[in-house]
C-alpha cells in the first residue's frame, strides 16, 4: 500500500499539480492566450446582452471543451516530437489529427455562440 501522507492529502497534491499544469499551459501556448481573450469578450459580451442560465452554461463549457481539446494537442505534439524529433508522416497525421480535434471544437463553439448571441444580434 503507497503511504503518501493519506487519502486526502494524495488529492490535494495532485490537484496543486494539475492546477500548475494548467498555469503552465496558459502561460506558453498562443493559441490558447488568443483563446483565452476570446473567454474574456465573450464574457464580457455575455454579462452586456444579459444571457440566461443556460446560455452560460453552453458557453461556459464550449470554452472548457476548447481548452481540454487544446491541451490534449499540445501533449499529443510534445510526446510526439519527444518520441520522434525529425519529421515523420505518421506522427505528422497524429499530429494533425489531434489538431484537427481541436478545429472540431472550435467549429462547435463558433456555432453554439450563432445560436446564443443571434437573437440578441439581428432580434
Amino acid at each position: 500500500m503507497n503511504n503518501d501522507g493519506g487519502f486526502f492529502k494524495g488529492r490535494l497534491k495532485g490537484g496543486v499539480t494539475a492546477f500548475k499544469g494548467a498555469l503552465a499551459f496558459f502561460k506558453s501556448e498562443h493559441s490558447v492566450m488568443v483563446q483565452f481573450v476570446g473567454f474574456i469578450l465573450f464574457t464580457i459580451l455575455g454579462f452586456w446582452v444579459g444571457l440566461n442560465r443556460m446560455e452560460w452554461m453552453f458557453q461556459i463549457l464550449v470554452f472548457g471543451i476548447m481548452f481540454t481539446a487544446e491541451a490534449l494537442n499540445t501533449a499529443i505534439e510534445r510526446i510526439a516530437d519527444f518520441i520522434h524529433p525529425e519529421y515523420h508522416t505518421k506522427i505528422g497525421w497524429i499530429k494533425d489529427l489531434a489538431a484537427g480535434a481541436v478545429f472540431c471544437a472550435f467549429f462547435t463553439a463558433i456555432v453554439i455562440a450563432f445560436f446564443i448571441y443571434y437573437p440578441y444580434v439581428f432580434d
